[in-house]
């Protein structure tokens, strides 16, 4: 039962730590806007029917 208990305080620590992280990270991180631009080929745009 001792290494069960341990097992699960462990996971738990490493599930907070990952959880803080993700925290800190939408906290303090901001994501930079820019314009983005995709080409699209003609053939996709007007595709021929038959």
């Amino acid at each position: 039962m001792p290494s069960l208990f341990r097992f699960l305080v462990f996971v738990g620590i490493i599930a907070g730590i990952v959880y803080g992280s993700m925290f800190a990270l939408t906290v303090f991180v901001e994501p930079n806007e820019r314009e983005m631009s995709v080409k699209i080929p003609a053939k996709k745009l007007n595709p021929q029917q038959q």
